[in-house]
């Protein structure tokens, strides 16, 4: 049995009114990185963090400018021998429109029943804290840490984290640690906590097509000159055949094959095909016939149209053939498709079914790699072990079809292991409107965090521990800017 601080659980225990009205502090900034005019709330927010972070008794903590939002650091290593996590999370969110279908104001949060209501909630300030607050319960109990711990969260993860890659590079050395921790995913139910072990990765980018100089009238001459946007449409109709399948020479080449072991116990613990649809509000399925829609979603890529625009866009009708038509696509990869050879791929395939007489124009905005994480890791058992008696049940290990850009990164420039530990809810609503988090995984996720850490510092550490201490136990610490 491991000698789990009581005082720590017991601080927590009588402290649940101020942690939630300091969550509420939290969700309070509009730290809306994607929007220019919400700069001074993200500056404010990260202060507000940072001071937050001093007054529970963590050390070096900095706010470290970079070329767009800042990056705020923290750290209390006094633990020579043992392993040093490193925390991420981030505090930026989405844009909170409409905010019209928001049946309370986005930052002005408030509780009705169980729930805290207000943009980043869950995603990813309610989920950030909860680790915040087990290290504020450990130090304040009377004991040290029972690991070293870093903090690194930012505030561009909603805009695509473009400056973290070229901070990790620049100080690789200040954030070594022997795992990672993120908290930005979500677990099926109260009662039923899960760990996320693998990730799809993505690519964004736009398709533009362009044909005649100039509109042309629908009637004079529609049937004799090719509707530029009547082209996208064919070229998208040919990204799939008729079974789902991605009809892009060479996209499957990559694409790990699963065996029966692994797919039975997807089956077991995954959501069935109902559960799918019932959650989307979906009358039927769509893609590959040999899938499940579980494993559509997280062993199989996917291409999305997400965005579609040409032609007249005001009321009525304009009788004219466009001059350009514009669509924006998703994917969705698996281990082990790498981003850049699938982009490459897509740019040839596209440049083969070009109708005559059009041209096209590619442009990428963001790629992320796939991410798998073994469960045999010593860091995700004991994450299951801390879940076990934080939300009293065992947890399973799920798949995300989503993408987390950062985990990818941590595994490409830092090369640590990561422990995917989520305290969201199906149901948050995250990046829509009326989002919230769930204040019993709250509270069931500070004791996981407690316990997590108990218990890589003490039965764990042996087999995590693979730098000198000297990398994580430092007098100074100088970051270098992105």
């Amino acid at each position: 049995m491991l000698n789990i601080s009581t005082d720590a659980l017991v601080y927590t225990q009588n402290r649940r009114a101020r942690f939630i009205f300091e969550l509420k502090e939290f969700v309070r900034f509009p730290s809306v990185s994607a929007q220019p005019q919400y700069k001074g709330d993200i500056q404010r927010c990260a202060a507000w963090l940072a001071d937050h972070l001093k007054k529970i008794g963590m050390e070096r903590v900095a706010v470290i400018p970079t070329s767009g939002h800042p990056v705020v650091y923290a750290e209390k290593c006094h633990a020579p021998g043992k392993p040093t996590v490193l925390i991420y999370g981030h505090y930026d969110v989405q844009p909170a429109e409409p905010r019209i279908e928001w049946r309370s104001p986005p930052f002005d949060p408030i509780i009705l029943g169980d729930d805290l209501y207000g943009r980043g909630a869950s995603d990813d300030k309610g989920q950030l804290f909860t680790h915040v607050k087990a290290f504020e319960a450990l130090l304040r109990s009377g004991r040290e840490l029972p690991v070293n711990i870093k903090c690194l969260f930012e505030g561009e993860e909603e805009i695509g984290s473009p400056n973290l890659p070229a901070f990790m590079i620049a100080n690789r050395q200040i954030l070594a640690a022997d795992c990672v921790v993120i908290s930005d995913t979500q677990i099926p139910s109260v009662s039923q906590p899960a760990i996320t072990y693998a990730l799809r990765g993505s690519i964004s980018l736009e398709l533009e097509i362009s044909g005649q100089k100039r509109e042309l009238h629908s009637g004079v001459l529609g049937g004799a000159i090719h509707n530029p946007l009547q082209a996208l449409c064919e070229m998208i109709a040919q990204m799939h055949d008729q079974t789902g399948h991605i009809a892009i020479p060479g996209f499957y080449d990559r694409v790990r094959r699963w065996d029966a072991k692994e797919r039975a116990y997807m089956r077991r613990v995954g959501p069935s095909d109902e559960k799918v649809l019932q959650d989307a509000g979906a009358a039927m399925g769509w893609g590959e016939r040999d899938y499940s829609l579980y494993e559509r979603t997280t062993i199989r890529p996917a291409i999305t149209v997400t965005t579609m625009h040409g032609g007249y866009q005001g009321g009525g009708v304009k009788a004219a053939i466009p001059t350009h038509g514009l669509v924006k696509l998703n994917f969705r990869l698996v281990p082990d498709q790498d981003p850049q050879e699938i982009d490459r791929l897509f740019r040839e395939y596209v440049e083969q079914i070009t109708p005559t007489g059009m041209r096209t124009r590619i442009r990428t905005f963001a790629s992320s790699r796939p991410v798998l994480i073994s469960r045999n890791h010593p860091a995700v058992i004991a994450a299951a072990h801390a879940y076990r008696h934080g939300f009293g049940t065992a947890p399973v290990f799920l798949r995300n079809g989503g993408t987390i850009p950062v985990a990818g990164l941590i595994q490409e420039i830092l090369h640590l292991p990561i422990v995917l530990m989520g305290f969201g809810l199906p149901d948050d609503g995250i990046h829509g409107p009326n989002e919230k988090f769930h204040l019993p995984n709250f509270f069931n996720g500070i004791e996981t965090s407690i316990r997590f850490l108990t218990a890589i510092g003490q039965g764990q550490h042996a087999s995590l521990v693979r730098r000198d201490d000297s990398q994580h136990i430092r007098n100074t610490v100088t970051f270098r800017r992105s």
